[in-house]
């Protein structure tokens, strides 16, 4: 997802939950929790979380004046980070990506969360439905785990002679377990053999790639 589309999805966050309606009210300042799992460095990042700012400006709301935005970042203090946010009692969280909402819901069934980038929220079990998530969360969702299956048919699209296929995942991480097991199921459609390579780093990632040319 590149800055442009990072704009309209925050715009999107900031219009879904009821900041916009309280823009008007002279009260004091409102504050929003940012959960990532990313690292402070990465450009990207930094890039994305500034379309952000720029979407609730746009709104109304500006960092510093009238709302107050905590960050916290690196995917590997997950548990750790959204226990702080908690504890400010802010307005709404904001959780990027699966790990995020889960550390979130962990340890708030009060307070409201919105997330992005979160593949499939009703099979994972953060909202009910889409049409009425209930509880404390809502938020967008990039696609279903089923389109796993159709990954397989882009790459026999691409390469018809393509009999043995890895695939890389992060065994730790809930919402990659569930495009495993939709590849899984749609490999015998396709006569497709599965290598399974579950990793955690990109020396990992290497050590598996190197296995597999070796097996050609």
């Amino acid at each position: 997802m590149r800055r442009r589309q990072f704009i309209a999805l925050f715009g999107g966050v900031a219009a879904t939950w009821p900041l916009a309606a309280r823009a008007q009210q002279p009260e004091g300042m409102r504050r929003i929790g940012v959960l990532t799992p990313f690292t402070e460095g990465d450009q990207e990042a930094k890039a994305w979380l500034m379309a952000f700012q720029e979407g609730l400006q746009q709104l109304g709301w500006t960092q510093g004046r009238n709302v107050s935005i905590d960050y916290r970042w690196a995917e590997d203090r997950q548990q750790i980070n959204a226990t702080e946010l908690v504890k400010m009692a802010p307005d709404v969280l904001v959780a990027v990506a699966t790990p995020a909402v889960e550390a979130l819901r962990q340890q708030t069934h009060s307070l409201p969360i919105v997330f992005v980038q979160v593949s499939d929220p009703v099979k994972l079990g953060v909202v009910a439905n889409l049409a009425r998530p209930g509880a404390n969360i809502t938020g967008f969702t990039n696609f279903e785990h089923a389109i796993g299956g159709k990954w397989l048919e882009l790459i026999r699209d691409t390469v018809p002679g393509a009999m043995r296929v890895l695939v890389i995942f992060e065994p730790d991480l809930t919402a990659q377990l569930a495009y495993l097991q939709a590849i899984e199921a749609a490999a015998p459609t396709f006569r497709m053999e599965l290598v399974r390579a579950g990793v955690h780093n990109a020396a990992e990632i290497e050590g598996h790639s190197r296995r597999s040319r070796r097996g050609r």
